[in-house]
C-alpha cells in the first residue's frame, strides 16, 4: 500500500506498518471518513463572514451600532483567523489535528447559534468572535489533514477543499437576503450553525476509528512539530507564502466587507449589493478547481500570480470609475484575482516534505497571513471616511496588489520549506 493511506501521523509510514493488523477494509473506510469530514468542514470555513456582510446594514438598524462599527466586523474574521493561526499548533499538539477539527466545528457551531439571537452590539462581536476562531483554527488543521491522509492524492484533495470552501462561501451571500426577508435576520444568520455542528460528526467517526492510535498520535507528533514551528520563521520561502496569502486575503475581504456599500453608493439596492458578493465569490470556483491541479504540473507558477495581478487592477479601475456600466465583467475579473488563495493553499502541501513541515508553513503562512489581513477592511473604510471618495481605498488594494507579487515571485520558486530554513 502507498504512503499515505492509512491512518497515519507522517505521510512516509502506512497505517499498516504502525499497526499491522487493520484490515485493508478499515483503512479504506477510515479515510472515506475522513474525507467526508474534511469536506463538510471545508463548507463551513466562510459562512459566518458571508452570511453576517450583506446583512450588515439591516442588524445594526435593529440592534444599534454605526457604520464605523461595519468596519470592525469586517476586520474580526482576519483577526480571528490570524489567532487560529498562532494557537492551532500548541491545540494541536496536545489534542492531534482530528480532536483539533473536531472542537473547530464546535466552536463554530455554538458562536453562529448564539449570535443570532443575541439582543447587543457586544455579544455579536463576541459569538461572532467565537465563530470565526473556530473557523481560522479549521483553516490551519485541513491542510496537514489532507497531507495526512491523501499524501497519494495532494492536488485532487486540495481542488476539492478549496472546491468545498469557495461553495461555502458563495451560498451565504446569494441566499442571506432572500431568506432574511422573508423570514427574518436572525433566522438567516444563525441556520448555518447546523452545517458546523454536521460537520462536527464525521469527526467523531474519525476519531472512534482513530481510538487505538491516539498513543500514537501524541506522542510522535510534538517533536517534530515543535522544531517545525520554530525553524519556519527562518525560511524565505514561508514569509513570501505569508505575503502572497496576507495580501490576497486583505483585499479579499476589504471586497466582501464594502462591494455592498460601493455598489450601494452607485446607485443600486441592497439585494444587487449582495448578489454581486455572491458571484465575487461564485467566480473564485473556478480558481478552486483548477488551480491546485495546474500550480501542481508547474515547477514555477509564478504567472499566474502575474495573470492573478492584472485581474485585480480591471476589477479595480472599473469598480472606481464605472461601477454599474459592466458591474459583471468586474466582479468576473475580481473573483478570478484571488486565484493565488487557492495557489497558496496548494502549495503549502507542494512545498514541504512531512506533515510537521506542512502543519507548520500552515499555521505560519495563515497566521502571518492573516495578522497582516485584518487591517484591510478598516483601512479601507477609513480612508472612504476620511476622503469621502474611493480613489484612496482602492489605492491602497492597489499596493497590496505589488506586495503580492513579491510574495508571490518568492513562494513560487521550486524549493522545499525544509532546505530553507537551515
Amino acid at each position: 500500500m502507498a504512503p499515505g493511506r492509512g491512518l497515519t501521523n507522517a505521510p512516509t509510514r502506512t497505517a499498516v506498518e504502525i499497526r499491522p493488523e487493520l484490515s485493508r477494509r478499515a483503512l479504506f473506510e477510515g479515510r472515506l471518513l475522513v474525507l467526508v469530514a474534511i469536506v463538510v468542514s471545508a463548507l463551513t470555513l466562510r459562512v459566518a463572514v458571508t452570511a453576517f456582510t450583506p446583512l450588515a446594514g439591516r442588524i445594526g438598524q435593529d440592534i444599534g451600532y454605526s457604520t464605523a462599527v461595519v468596519g470592525v466586523f469586517g476586520m474580526l474574521p482576519t483577526a480571528m483567523f490570524a489567532l487560529g493561526g498562532l494557537i492551532t499548533p500548541l491545540i494541536s499538539r496536545r489534542l492531534g489535528l482530528e480532536q483539533t477539527a473536531l472542537v473547530a466545528m464546535l466552536m463554530t457551531g455554538v458562536g453562529s447559534a448564539i449570535r443570532a439571537i443575541v439582543p447587543d452590539t457586544w455579544e455579536l462581536l463576541a459569538f461572532s468572535a467565537l465563530a470565526l476562531a473556530g473557523m481560522g483554527i479549521g483553516n490551519i488543521v485541513i491542510p496537514p489533514l489532507v497531507k495526512r491522509y491523501f499524501s497519494d492524492r495532494l492536488a485532487l484533495l486540495s481542488s476539492v477543499y478549496i472546491m468545498m470552501v469557495q461553495l461555502g462561501t458563495v451560498f451565504p451571500a446569494l441566499i442571506t437576503v432572500p431568506v432574511a426577508d422573508a423570514h427574518g435576520w436572525r433566522l438567516s444568520l444563525g441556520m448555518w450553525a447546523a452545517l458546523a455542528f454536521a460537520a462536527a460528526l464525521p469527526w467523531v467517526g474519525v476519531l472512534r476509528v482513530r481510538r487505538d492510535h491516539a498513543r500514537a498520535d501524541v506522542t510522535e507528533l510534538p517533536s517534530d512539530a515543535v522544531e517545525s514551528t520554530g525553524r519556519v520563521w527562518r525560511s524565505p520561502l514561508a514569509w513570501g507564502m505569508a505575503f502572497m496569502f496576507g495580501m490576497t486575503s486583505l483585499i479579499t475581504y476589504s471586497l466582501f466587507t464594502w462591494m455592498p456599500t460601493i455598489f450601494s453608493d452607485a446607485g443600486a439596492s441592497a439585494s444587487f449589493g449582495g448578489s454581486m458578493v455572491g458571484l465575487f465569490a461564485l467566480f473564485g470556483l473556478a480558481a478552486a478547481l483548477t488551480a491546485p491541479i495546474v500550480v501542481g504540473r508547474m515547477a514555477n507558477p509564478f504567472p499566474i500570480v502575474i495573470a492573478c495581478a492584472v485581474f485585480f487592477f480591471i476589477g479595480f479601475g472599473g469598480l472606481l470609475f464605472a461601477p454599474m456600466s459592466a458591474p459583471l465583467l468586474w466582479v468576473l475579473a475580481l473573483g478570478l484575482g484571488p486565484s493565488t488563495f487557492p495557489m497558496a493553499l496548494t502549495l503549502i502541501n507542494l512545498r514541504t516534505r512531512t506533515g510537521a513541515g506542512s502543519a507548520a508553513l500552515s499555521g505560519f503562512t495563515q497566521g502571518v497571513g492573516y495578522s497582516v489581513a485584518c487591517t484591510g477592511p478598516l483601512v479601507f473604510g477609513a480612508l472612504h471616511t476620511m476622503t469621502g471618495g474611493w480613489l484612496a481605498p482602492f489605492a491602497f488594494l492597489s499596493v497590496a496588489v505589488l506586495v503580492l507579487m513579491v510574495g508571490g515571485w518568492v513562494a513560487c520558486k521550486p524549493k522545499m520549506l525544509e532546505d530553507t530554513w537551515n
